[in-house]
């Protein structure tokens, strides 16, 4: 009862009703419930951090992806050397058939067609003339007392007393113009047709390739066949 009679004094001295009362206390009932919000939202979120996705190059067998392109050069005997970009898993077959195909004489036996290729590799393709083996029964000439002029004599042969030592062999893959113009049978004109043509096939791999080049007949090319060397 004293509590009563205390809240009915307050009443009296805040001069308000009972209805007014609860209408303020309804108001900051509402206000503090206002602020609540208020608060929430500026409470700054807590983001979690996100988990690293496995990246699906680093699950997988490094050997299991396939390449999406190789790119291999073809040189040799074939009908248009040069270097070639093709779909990953490419063979052997499908780089010859991109350079046009072999030439006559080509050395195919020495490939394996099927076989998948590498990125970045060589494709030389030989001439069957210089691979091929000596015929069955086939007896080796022995080697001459003194070489001919210009030749190259054997390892380990000494020269006859007297002889004059036979001037090194002419590398047709790093001669200069000028070095193939020392040649026999060779001037300016044809040594630059030599180099042309080397640059196009992308080095020879055999002396009989020089048959292929424009002006060099077989009288020419028996001179230089003992002199220089691929």
């Amino acid at each position: 009862m004293s509590a009563l009679h205390s809240l009915r004094a307050w009443l009296q001295r805040c001069h308000c009703t009972p209805a007014e009362l609860l209408a303020l206390a309804v108001l900051a009932a509402g206000s503090l419930a206002g602020l609540g919000l208020v608060w929430l939202a500026a409470r700054p979120q807590t983001v979690p951090a996100a988990q690293p996705v496995p990246s699906v190059a680093a699950s997988q067998d490094p050997l299991a992806v396939g390449q999406a392109e190789v790119v291999v050069h073809v040189a040799g005997r074939v009908a248009a050397p040069g270097v070639y970009t093709l779909p990953g898993g490419s063979r052997v077959a499908d780089a010859l058939e991109a350079a046009g195909g072999p030439l006559p004489r080509a050395a195919l036996e020495a490939l394996n067609l099927a076989r998948p290729l590498a990125d970045g590799e060589q494709l030389l393709i030989g001439d069957i003339r210089s691979s091929a083996p000596p015929a069955s029964g086939a007896t080796p000439s022995a080697p001459l007392a003194t070489p001919p002029p210009g030749a190259t004599p054997p390892p380990g042969a000494t020269p006859a007393p007297g002889a004059t030592p036979a001037a090194p062999a002419v590398s047709l893959n790093q001669a200069t113009a000028a070095e193939l113009e020392e040649l026999p049978e060779i001037g300016p004109v044809l040594a630059e047709r030599i180099i042309s043509h080397r640059d196009q096939i992308g080095g020879f791999i055999a002396v009989e390739q020089l048959r292929d080049v424009s002006g060099i007949g077989e009288k020419t090319f028996q001179a230089l066949a003992g002199l220089v060397t691929p």
